[in-house]
Formats: C-alpha cells, structure tokens, sequence
C-alpha cells in the first residue's frame, strides 16, 4: 500500500464530499460520514489501523485539538450576557437528560449490561463543532439560535469526554471493588483543575507573545499551532482528557483578547 497516494486520495474525496454538499446545500458531515462508512466497515477498502499503526489515535486527537481550538476562538463572552442560561441548561441539564435518556435506550432496545449502557450514553453526549458548525452553514437559523447551538457544540466536547472518563473510571472502580463515587468525584476534579491551569497558561503564554509581537506574523500560525499542541499533550500526559478542556480554554481566552488580531491563525486551520 503507498500510503502517501491513499492520504492524497482520502483529501480528494474529502474535497468532493464538501463540494458536493455546497453543491446541493447539505452539511458536508453528511457525506464525509456515508463515504467513510463505505470505504471503511462497508466495503472493506480502507482500515486506518493498517494505514496509520500507532498514530492513528494521536492524529485524530492532535485533529479534534485544532478543531476544537479554532470553534472555541469565536466564542466571545460578551454573548454569555444573552445566552448564558441558554447554554448552561444545554451543557448540564439537557447532557444530562440525554445520556439518561440514550443509555436507558440501548439497555432496553439491545440489552447491553447497564454499566456499558452509562458509558455508551456519555460517549453520545458529544455533538462537537464538526457536526454543529456544518448544520449551521446549510440550515441558517436566527443569530441567537446559531450562536447558543455553536456555544452548546464546542462546550461539550470537554464535557462530554469528562463524562466518559468519570463514567469509565466509577465502572473501573466498581469492578475492583473500590470507593466508586469518591474515586470518580477525584477523577473528576483532577481533570478540570488540570484542564484549567494549563488552558489558562497557554492561553496567557501565546497571548501574551502575540500582543508583545514577539513572534513575527508569518510564523504566527504555526507558532499558534506549536503551543496549542503541547499544551494540549501536555494536559493529557498530567491527566487523560484534559486536554480538550485545556484547548477550549485557551481559544477563549485568546478571542477575547481586544487587542490581539486573530485573523492569520483562523486562515490558517
């Protein structure tokens, strides 16, 4: 297999799939999803475990990183003025209702057992700007509605993962016949506190180089992208999951900088 020729062709098709969609006014996640669907499980024509080995999972994390970065870059806090209920019903109450309500479902329409119910229901809490942003493109709702719905899309995603890992943990925990509630309170905090102060550092560091222009502005992009992955690996080396928490913090802080152009790294994503 030349794998330089399979990820040349996996960019073109991804390309068609968005053409196609801008095309026919669809989201594109739509089409990226049918064709993976057909050239991985359906049809047996790409497996990106043998493609890729080891670094598939790096990849596709370092990917949800930059992704996650650049969603969390346009959300300015001034908004929290008028959506601020809004989003916070939707990321506490709303996840909450929906992985109840989907764990209940797949214990009762397949009969899984109940604990891999619960981690099956936090794993679907997460909607993510990959899936949100696209709908928003084609659908076009009022500003508000897009706005609460773009918030809701990039806060959960940390939300969402520290759902899976407490979950996960408490699961790990009953197993070995620990302090399941307590370990996973521990797991809990550990993970946001981790989240926060390396979000908040890195977003400080890179703001703080950009607003003093000691980076010159074409270097400012990937010097953007430097930081942002080790702060990102980082996070997740001190505690698994933190990193996307760590990303989203970061891009918030560094869009609501006033005095920080932030034009060249969102080209550049």
């Amino acid at each position: 297999m030349d794998i330089a020729l399979v990820l040349s062709l996996i960019l073109l098709v991804s390309l068609g799939c968005q053409w196609l969609a801008w095309r026919i006014q669809v989201p594109a996640i739509l089409f990226l999803l049918l064709v993976g669907l057909a050239l991985g499980p359906g049809f047996n024509l790409l497996s990106p475990d043998e493609l890729l080995g080891d670094l598939l999972i790096p990849i596709v994390s370092m990917s949800v990183a930059i992704i996650l970065f650049e969603g969390s870059l346009s959300l300015k806090l001034s908004e929290m003025r008028e959506l601020g209920t809004v989003v916070q019903r939707m990321t506490t109450i709303g996840a909450l209702l929906l992985w109840i309500s989907i764990a209940s479902a797949t214990y009762f329409i397949f009969d899984f057992e109940p604990v891999i119910c619960a981690l099956f229901g936090a794993l679907m809490v997460v909607t993510g700007p990959t899936v949100i942003v696209t709908m928003l493109l084609s659908v076009r709702p009022t500003a508000k509605i897009a706005n609460a719905l773009r918030w809701e899309g990039i806060i959960i995603d940390p939300i969402g993962a520290l759902f899976a890992v407490v979950t996960y943990e408490f699961i790990v925990s009953i197993t070995l016949g620990e302090a399941a509630l307590s370990n996973s309170l521990i797991i809990f905090g550990e993970t946001v506190a981790t989240g926060i102060v390396t979000g908040v550092i890195g977003g400080f560091v890179l703001a703080y180089l950009l607003k003093h222009h000691l980076i010159p502005e074409y270097l400012q992009a990937m010097a953007t992208l430097a930081i942002l992955l080790v702060a990102f690996s980082g996070a997740n080396a001190i505690h698994h999951e933190a990193g996307l928490l760590t990303v989203t913090i970061m891009g918030m802080y560094l869009g609501n900088q006033k005095d920080i152009d932030i034009g060249h790294i969102l080209n550049f994503k």
